[in-house]
Protein backbone atom coordinates (compact mmCIF):
# COMPACT_ATOMS: atom_id res chain seq x y z
CA UNK A 1 0.00 0.00 0.00
CA UNK A 2 1.33 3.39 -0.44
CA UNK A 3 1.66 6.21 1.47
CA UNK A 4 -1.13 8.51 0.00
CA UNK A 5 -3.50 5.07 0.33
CA UNK A 6 -2.71 4.47 3.60
CA UNK A 7 -3.28 8.64 4.50
CA UNK A 8 -6.39 8.51 2.39
CA UNK A 9 -7.92 5.60 4.51
CA UNK A 10 -6.53 6.89 8.04
CA UNK A 11 -8.76 10.14 7.31
CA UNK A 12 -12.09 8.28 5.72
CA UNK A 13 -11.83 6.30 9.03
CA UNK A 14 -11.14 10.09 11.10
CA UNK A 15 -13.97 11.39 9.36
CA UNK A 16 -16.42 8.16 9.31
CA UNK A 17 -15.81 8.65 13.67
CA UNK A 18 -17.19 11.93 13.50
CA UNK A 19 -20.65 11.26 11.69
CA UNK A 20 -19.16 12.00 7.87
CA UNK A 21 -20.15 8.91 6.42
CA UNK A 22 -20.72 10.20 3.06
CA UNK A 23 -16.90 10.53 2.38
CA UNK A 24 -15.37 8.41 -0.55
CA UNK A 25 -11.98 7.76 -2.26
CA UNK A 26 -12.69 9.06 -6.16
CA UNK A 27 -10.28 6.26 -7.42
CA UNK A 28 -6.64 7.30 -7.83
CA UNK A 29 -5.35 6.70 -3.80
CA UNK A 30 -4.99 10.31 -2.83
CA UNK A 31 -8.09 11.82 -3.41
CA UNK A 32 -11.23 11.97 -1.00
CA UNK A 33 -14.63 13.97 -2.04
CA UNK A 34 -16.57 14.70 1.24
CA UNK A 35 -19.55 16.85 -0.32
CA UNK A 36 -19.63 19.00 -3.91
CA UNK A 37 -17.03 21.38 -3.94
CA UNK A 38 -15.05 19.81 -0.72
CA UNK A 39 -12.51 17.76 -1.77
CA UNK A 40 -8.77 16.86 0.19
CA UNK A 41 -6.00 15.49 -1.36
CA UNK A 42 -2.63 13.95 0.02
CA UNK A 43 0.17 15.33 -1.29
CA UNK A 44 4.08 15.39 -0.36
CA UNK A 45 2.71 14.40 3.35
CA UNK A 46 -0.03 17.04 3.80
CA UNK A 47 -3.47 16.83 3.50
CA UNK A 48 -4.35 19.75 1.51
CA UNK A 49 -8.20 20.70 0.96
CA UNK A 50 -10.22 22.48 -1.61
CA UNK A 51 -13.64 24.13 -0.77
CA UNK A 52 -14.59 25.60 -4.16
CA UNK A 53 -11.86 28.22 -4.83
CA UNK A 54 -10.66 28.06 -1.89
CA UNK A 55 -7.30 25.79 -0.84
CA UNK A 56 -6.32 25.08 2.66
CA UNK A 57 -3.38 22.36 3.68
CA UNK A 58 -2.71 20.39 7.16
CA UNK A 59 -0.06 18.32 8.08
CA UNK A 60 -0.29 14.82 7.20
CA UNK A 61 0.87 13.66 10.47
CA UNK A 62 -2.28 14.74 11.50
CA UNK A 63 -5.43 12.89 9.99
CA UNK A 64 -7.54 12.81 13.33
CA UNK A 65 -7.15 17.08 13.31
CA UNK A 66 -7.49 17.72 9.29
CA UNK A 67 -10.75 15.56 9.74
CA UNK A 68 -11.95 17.37 12.58
CA UNK A 69 -11.95 20.70 10.45
CA UNK A 70 -13.02 19.11 7.41
CA UNK A 71 -15.85 17.73 9.35
CA UNK A 72 -16.05 20.91 11.32
CA UNK A 73 -16.05 23.02 7.41
CA UNK A 74 -18.31 20.70 5.95
CA UNK A 75 -21.45 21.04 8.33
CA UNK A 76 -20.66 24.95 8.13
CA UNK A 77 -20.88 24.64 4.03
CA UNK A 78 -24.30 22.36 4.46
CA UNK A 79 -25.66 24.87 7.14
CA UNK A 80 -24.94 27.93 4.59
CA UNK A 81 -24.27 26.62 0.84
CA UNK A 82 -21.65 29.71 -0.77
CA UNK A 83 -22.75 31.15 -3.87
CA UNK A 84 -20.33 29.17 -5.65
CA UNK A 85 -22.08 25.99 -4.93
CA UNK A 86 -24.82 25.77 -7.37
CA UNK A 87 -22.53 27.02 -10.17
CA UNK A 88 -20.36 24.11 -9.74
CA UNK A 89 -23.55 21.43 -9.39
CA UNK A 90 -24.48 22.48 -12.40
CA UNK A 91 -21.71 22.20 -13.97
CA UNK A 92 -20.80 18.81 -12.41
CA UNK A 93 -24.71 17.31 -12.68
CA UNK A 94 -26.53 19.44 -14.77
CA UNK A 95 -29.72 21.61 -14.47
CA UNK A 96 -31.47 18.47 -13.48
CA UNK A 97 -30.19 18.23 -9.82
CA UNK A 98 -31.91 21.11 -8.53
CA UNK A 99 -31.28 21.68 -5.35
CA UNK A 100 -30.24 18.44 -3.93
CA UNK A 101 -27.01 18.55 -2.40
Amino acid sequence: MNEARAATEKLQAELHGLGVTSAYDVGDDATVSVWIGLVVRYRDGFYRWQEGPVKRRHLGTDPAGCAMRVARRSEELRAYIPPWWEDLVRELRGKPAQDYP
